[in-house]
């Protein structure tokens, strides 16, 4: 799931991480990346032995965190155009990308440790991201509801800022507005 091992996980273990992975995003959005490891594996509801069987140091909780929001996100776009019509589905998978950034915001001090040491982490996720938005837009492209002289790569980097602007919990209203700007830009009148 969010990383490479020489064997699959059995069933339960497999449960157990998506717990783990689930509960950490939780706590670094709201507590930062020094959130309590111990209240991680009880929110998961497993042992804190578990949890480092499983990450054996914070940054490999980290790093799997991180991956494993990306891929969550990224998967959504394909799932949301399945459920209703491109621009809400963009729109929507705006939402999530400002969850995303809160969470990523959290924790940043680990995460800058993680993304130095694996160079190739950084590059990914904004590949996986960038093709996630190129989905919705081409999606809304082709429904005639987005404007085709946009590139995806300007959509993302919108959002960036959005999230640099309103990306605390606190801001969610503003950032709800500027998503709803950044979209109405995107229609196609």
């Amino acid at each position: 799931m969010a990383e490479k091992r020489s064997r699959p996980l059995r069933a339960d273990a497999l449960q157990n991480e998506t717990r783990l992975l689930e509960a950490a995003a939780r706590a670094f959005a709201r507590d930062g990346a020094e959130a309590s490891l111990k209240a991680v594996a009880q929110d998961a509801g497993v042992g804190i032995g578990t949890l480092y069987r499983r990450f054996p140091t914070r940054e490999a909780l980290v790093e799997a965190t991180y991956r494993n929001e990306t891929e969550r996100l990224c998967a959504a776009a394909t799932v949301l155009l399945e459920r209703t019509d491109p621009r809400r589905a963009l729109r929507e998978w705006m939402d999530r990308f400002t969850d995303f950034m809160a969470t990523k915001h959290g924790m940043a001090e680990a995460l800058k440790l993680v993304l130095q040491a694996d160079g190739e982490l950084r590059t990914t996720t904004r590949d996986l991201l960038a093709d996630a938005i190129a989905t919705l837009v081409t999606a809304g492209v082709d429904a005639g509801q987005i404007r085709p002289d946009v590139p995806a790569e300007d959509v993302l980097v919108a959002l960036g800022g959005i999230t640099l602007i309103a990306g605390e919990p606190t801001h969610r209203a503003l950032a709800g507005r500027l998503l709803d700007l950044l979209v109405d830009g995107l229609d196609h009148r």
